[in-house]
C-alpha cells in the first residue's frame, strides 16, 4: 500500500510540491549590490518609483494557472533592523543581510496579493522569520498576523533560511497550531536528504515534507541549462521510481530578469512531471487529504518510548 493512496495524488505516479519562500519582494539595497557586483549602473533604474522586478506574483500565478496547478506562498513577518532590532546590529554585515530590505505584512499591497492568492486557490502560509525556530512565542505573533490578514486559520510553512533544531522547532510549530512543516533541506545541495515519503515525527497529525530541491542549489541555467536541467529530470525520475513527496523550492525573485533561466526551468519542471503522471500542487492541500490519527488512534496505539 502506498502513502498516496486516498489523497490528492491517488492516482498518480507521485507527488511534486511547489511553494515559495517570500523573503525580498522589492528590490531596494540589491539594486547597489549588484551594480557594484556586475559592474552595471542599469540595476540602479530599479530604484526608480514604479519599477519593482522582484514583485512577480502575477507572473508565477499566470506560469502555474496556464499549467492548471497551484502552489503554497511562506509569507514572511521579519523584524526591522531599525525599528526592533538590538543599536548594535547597525554595526553587523550579517544583521543588514537578515534585516535590511524586509517588507511589512501591514502594506496594502502584499496584503491584497494575500489575499488574492488565498482567494483563487494558492496555499498561503507562514515563512517563520530567522529567529523564530527557536521562540514558541514569536512563532505564534507572526502566524496571528497571517491569519489576520486572511481571516482564517493556515495549514503550515517553512521557516526562514530553513532552520530547524529537531525536534523542538517541530514541538514549538505544533503548540502553536501549525499542522505541517516543510523546513528540513539544504541551501547548498538538492536531492532526497531524509526520506521519499512525509512523516511523522510524534506518531500523529504532524507531518514534516522535506525539501527536495531549492533553486539556488543549481547550476546556473542561464550558462549551464544542460546541467540544470539533468539535475531536475533525474530527481523527477527518482521520485517516480519511489512514489515521493519531492517538494521544490523558488524564490519569487526568480522570476525576474535578474536570474535569466531560472522561470524556463520552473515551467519545465512542471510541465515534465505532469507528462510523467504527477500530481502537482501545494503542501497545504496535499496534507488536507492524507489520513491523520485521531486523538482516540493516539489513545489506543502504544506510543514510541
Amino acid at each position: 500500500m502506498s502513502w498516496l493512496d486516498g489523497t490528492v495524488a491517488d492516482d498518480a505516479a507521485f507527488a511534486l510540491c511547489l511553494s515559495h519562500d517570500v523573503d525580498r519582494p522589492y528590490k531596494t539595497y540589491q539594486s547597489l549590490y549588484y551594480a557594484l557586483a556586475e559592474r552595471d549602473p542599469r540595476h540602479l533604474l530599479d530604484l526608480l518609483p514604479g519599477r519593482n522586478p522582484y514583485w512577480t506574483f502575477e507572473r508565477v500565478m499566470e506560469i502555474e494557472s496556464s499549467h492548471g496547478v497551484r502552489s503554497s506562498w511562506y509569507f514572511l513577518d521579519e523584524q526591522s533592523l531599525f525599528r526592533d532590532r538590538p543599536t548594535a546590529d547597525l554595526a553587523d554585515p550579517s544583521a543588514w543581510r537578515l534585516y535590511a530590505g524586509r517588507y511589512s505584512l501591514s502594506d496594502d499591497a502584499v496584503r491584497d496579493v494575500i489575499r488574492k492568492l488565498d482567494r483563487n486557490g494558492w496555499e498561503v502560509g507562514l515563512h517563520g522569520s530567522f529567529e523564530s525556530y527557536r521562540d514558541a512565542a514569536m512563532l505564534a505573533a507572526e502566524k496571528s498576523r497571517i491569519e489576520e490578514i486572511l481571516g482564517h486559520g493556515i495549514r503550515g510553512g517553512r521557516q526562514h533560511y530553513l532552520n530547524c533544531e529537531r525536534p523542538d522547532t517541530w514541538i514549538r510549530q505544533r503548540a502553536v497550531g501549525l499542522r505541517y512543516d516543510a523546513t528540513p533541506g539544504s541551501r547548498d545541495t538538492y536531492g532526497f536528504r531524509d526520506r521519499y515519503e512525509p512523516f511523522r515525527p510524534f506518531d500523529d497529525a504532524f507531518v514534516v515534507f522535506p525539501v527536495t530541491l531549492m533553486e539556488q542549489t543549481l547550476p546556473d541555467p542561464e550558462t549551464e541549462w544542460d546541467r540544470a536541467w539533468s539535475v531536475c529530470e533525474s530527481l523527477l525520475r527518482e521520485a517516480r521510481e519511489n512514489e515521493a513527496a519531492m517538494s521544490v523550492l523558488w524564490h519569487p525573485r526568480y522570476f525576474s530578469d535578474d536570474y535569466a533561466g531560472y522561470e524556463r526551468l520552473y515551467r519545465r519542471l512542471i510541465e515534465r512531471a505532469l507528462d510523467m503522471g504527477a500530481w502537482v500542487g501545494p503542501l497545504g492541500d496535499l496534507y488536507a487529504s492524507m489520513d491523520h490519527p485521531t486523538a482516540a488512534d493516539l489513545q489506543s496505539t502504544p506510543q514510541r518510548q
